[in-house]
C-alpha cells in the first residue's frame, strides 16, 4: 500500500494543479502531509469535545501510515470561524497538501459536527462539506465518520474507522486462562464483554450486517456453534447437522446461511445450514480434514483448508460443493484462509521453517506475499475496505500471550492494538449503519 500524491510533490510528471489523490499500490512513498486546526467550538461548552474530535480524526488518519499531520505549532493561519476564507498561501508555505476544517456545536446532549476538506495546492474544496449529528456520548463515532469521509475522498477507497471488532478477551495465568467474547471499536476503544467466563469460547465471526456473531462454545463439553445478538446479548445454539463437533463457522454473504466444519465418525467435512429452514447440506465428503471455510464476496465460491494432499493447504470449490482446486503451493503449511471483501485476495496463516506468517495471495494462488513473521501469527481478518488486516500475535516467555496487531496489505504499518490484556481471534465487522 502506498501513497501517490498528485499535487504538491516534486516527483517528475506530477503537477501542482492536478487533483489531490492517494493511490494505493505496491510502492512506498512519503505519507501525505495534512493540517487539521482545532475544530471551531460554535456553542458554549463545545470546546472539550471539539478538541477530542480533532485529536481522534488526526489519530485515525495518521494511524493508516498514509498521512502525516503537520503540528499546530507550525500553522501560520488561525481558523476562528468555519466560514472564513481559506488562506491557501499560508498552508502551502508549511507544505500542507490537505486541509481539514471543522466545527462543533452542542445543545444539551445533542452534538453536531461539520467539516470541509481542501486540496491546498489546487486551492479547491474536495467534495461538498458534510455534517454529522448524534449525541455527546457518541462523539467517537462521529469523529470516525469524519475520518472515513476524509480517507475516502483522498484515497478513493472505502473507509474503515467507524467499524467494530469482536474478539476473545483472555485473562489469568497461561495454565488457567479465562476467555470471554468482547467487542470494541476498530482502534481498541469502548471494550464491552458479550459473554462471561463460564465456558471456553473460540473463533467469533461477525454477520455481514454486524448485528449477530457466530462463535464456538465448549459449554456442553464439546464444541458447538452459538449465534449471539449483539444488541441484546441474547444467544442460542445453532442447530447443525448431526455430528460430535461443530466449529469454524461463518455467515453467508446474505446472513441467511452458515458454513462450518463438522466432525462425524472421525472425519471432518464442511457443511452448510440454512437458518430459516434448518436444512443441512454437506459440501465436502473426503477422508481428509476440511475446515475453516470462507465465502467469496459474491457467494459463489468457498476457500478452505484441507490436508487431502498430505499437508495443510488451501483449496477453492463452488459454494455448492464439488471438486476443489488447490491454490497454495509454497513451502510450509497454510491455514485459516479468509476472502477479501473486495474479492481480489485471500489472506491466510502460513507456517514454515519454525515461523508463522500472515500472507495474501490472488484467488488463483498467484502473487503470494508474506506480510509478517514471528513466533506465532495467526487468524487474519479483513477491514471492511479490504486494505488492512488484523490478526493474533503470540509472544514467548512466562509473561507472553496473545495480542492483536494490524498490518496493511503491503506489509507496512504493523501496529499493536492498545488493549490492556491478552486478546485473540479477531473478526472485523462492517461499517456501522
Amino acid at each position: 500500500m502506498a501513497a501517490l500524491f498528485a499535487s504538491g510533490l516534486s516527483a517528475p510528471g506530477l503537477k501542482a494543479q492536478e487533483p489531490l489523490r492517494i493511490e494505493i499500490t505496491e510502492g512506498v512513498i512519503e505519507p501525505l502531509p495534512f493540517a487539521i486546526p482545532m475544530f471551531v467550538a460554535e456553542t458554549a461548552g463545545a470546546s472539550d469535545v471539539a478538541r477530542d474530535i480533532t485529536g481522534l480524526v488526526s489519530a485515525d488518519l495518521t494511524g493508516t501510515g498514509l498521512f502525516r499531520e503537520i503540528p499546530a505549532s507550525a500553522h501560520i493561519s488561525q481558523v476562528a470561524t468555519f466560514a472564513q476564507p481559506v488562506a491557501y498561501a499560508d498552508w502551502r508555505a508549511i507544505n500542507a497538501q490537505a486541509l481539514i476544517i471543522g466545527a462543533v456545536s452542542v445543545n444539551g446532549s445533542q452534538l453536531v459536527v461539520k467539516f470541509r476538506l481542501y486540496d491546498v495546492f489546487s486551492g479547491e474544496e474536495l467534495g461538498d462539506g458534510l455534517q454529522f449529528a448524534g449525541t455527546t456520548d457518541g462523539w467517537r463515532r462521529i469523529a470516525h465518520k469524519v475520518s472515513d469521509a476524509v480517507y475516502s475522498r483522498i484515497t478513493g477507497e472505502g473507509g474503515y474507522f467507524d467499524s467494530r471488532i469482536v474478539f476473545v478477551s483472555e485473562t489469568g495465568p497461561k495454565d488457567n486462562r479465562l476467555k470471554r467474547l468482547a467487542i470494541m471499536d476498530y482502534d481498541g476503544a469502548n471494550v464491552q464483554f458479550l459473554t462471561d467466563s463460564g465456558a471456553l469460547v473460540l473463533a467469533p465471526r461477525f454477520s455481514p450486517t454486524g448485528d449477530r456473531v457466530l462463535y464456538t462454545s465448549y459449554e456442553s463439553g464439546f464444541p458447538r456453534i452459538n449465534v449471539l445478538d449483539v444488541a441484546s446479548v441474547g444467544r442460542r445454539q445453532l442447530p447443525t447437522a448431526e455430528g460430535s463437533m461443530a466449529f469454524t463457522p461463518r455467515f453467508s454473504r446474505d446472513g441467511g446461511q452458515v458454513i462450518y466444519s463438522l466432525s462425524n465418525g472421525g472425519n471432518t467435512d464442511i457443511w452448510r445450514t440454512d437458518l430459516a429452514s434448518g436444512q443441512h447440506t454437506q459440501l465436502t465428503n473426503a477422508p481428509s480434514i476440511e475446515t475453516a471455510p470462507s465465502l467469496s464476496p459474491d457467494g459463489s465460491r468457498i476457500v478452505f483448508e484441507s490436508d487431502r494432499s498430505g499437508t495443510q493447504q488451501l483449496y477453492i470449490m463452488s459454494a455448492n460443493g464439488g471438486e476443489p482446486t488447490r491454490i497454495s503451493f509454497g513451502e510450509g503449511r497454510y491455514g485459516s484462509p479468509v476472502w477479501s471483501p473486495r474479492g481480489d485476495l485471500i489472506a491466510f496463516t502460513k507456517q514454515n521453517a519454525g515461523r508463522f506468517h500472515i500472507g495474501v495471495m490472488r484467488t488463483d494462488g498467484s502473487e503470494e506475499r508474506l506480510l509478517t513473521a514471528s513466533f506465532l501469527d495467526e487468524g487474519p481478518t479483513w477491514a471492511p475496505n479490504g486494505r488492512v488486516l488484523m490478526f493474533t500475535r503470540e509472544t514467548q516467555g512466562a509473561s507472553g500471550g496473545p495480542r492483536l496487531y494490524s498490518v496493511d496489505i503491503s506489509g507496512r504499518n504493523l501496529r499493536q492494538l492498545p488493549l490492556s490484556g491478552f486478546a485473540s481471534d479477531p473478526s472485523w465487522g462492517p461499517l456501522q449503519q
